[in-house]
């Protein structure tokens, strides 16, 4: 079969991807599969959406090759498709973040009211790691954590950061680490641990920025 014009054609599926990616609940779906399968049922509980709005959205991805479905039983997890998923999510909010006011004016008005300060990078962490300098905390709900987590990273979600602060060592420095660079748990644990006296950064990104680098991840026992 001839196609007339196959740039065009290929330009038609290329904005089949990007149409599946135009929907804000949509990419908050790729946030959460990032950090591992999940059923409709299990996605619908984590975002508050009912199954069948969140079905007919994974549909739509499912369409444009962005997620893929396994069934196990009764139920069928969906996971990315692979790393170039998080890689698109990455680009479009890299575009969004350098060129649209509305987004400086969140980042400015929320995020660094609770932090100002230097992120640290993922090489920065494998190497304070190494000598025992911090403390690295996950605060994604236990579920999350299970999944998969940065060796040597302890389990603290976010309810849990104040009390778990009383016994932390103050003489160390803590990292806090969630679902992505804008997760919104890092930020409010790290001005939690500041305002209770301690020394506290996030991680630059997060837990599926870790896994696509090619870096150790450690699962729960």
């Amino acid at each position: 079969m001839s196609i007339r014009n196959p740039k065009q054609a290929l330009y038609e599926q290329f904005a089949i991807v990007a149409k599946a990616l135009g929907h804000p609940l949509r990419l908050e779906m790729i946030e959460h599969l990032a950090q591992g399968a999940r059923s409709v049922e299990a996605l619908a509980v984590k975002l508050g959406q009912p199954v069948a709005n969140i079905s007919q959205h994974l549909q739509a991805l499912r369409r444009a090759g962005i997620v893929s479905a396994e069934r196990d039983g009764k139920f069928v997890h969906y996971t990315l498709a692979d790393d170039s998923v998080l890689s698109a999510f990455a680009s479009v909010r890299a575009v969004a973040e350098r060129h649209l006011a509305e987004v400086d004016r969140i980042v400015r008005g929320y995020f660094d009211a609770r932090d100002q300060m230097r992120a640290v990078s993922r090489d920065e962490l494998q190497a304070l790691m190494r000598d025992g300098l911090v403390t690295l905390i996950d605060v994604r709900p236990p579920d999350e954590f299970a999944l998969g987590h940065v060796p040597g990273a302890i389990n603290v979600p976010l309810g849990q950061v104040t009390a778990w602060s009383r016994n932390a060592d103050t003489s160390r420095e803590i990292v806090a680490y969630c679902r992505g660079p804008w997760c919104v748990m890092s930020f409010e644990a790290v001005a939690a641990l500041r305002s209770l006296g301690h020394s506290a950064r996030r991680l630059e990104d997060g837990m599926p920025e870790w896994k696509a680098a090619g870096l150790p991840v450690e699962m729960a026992a």
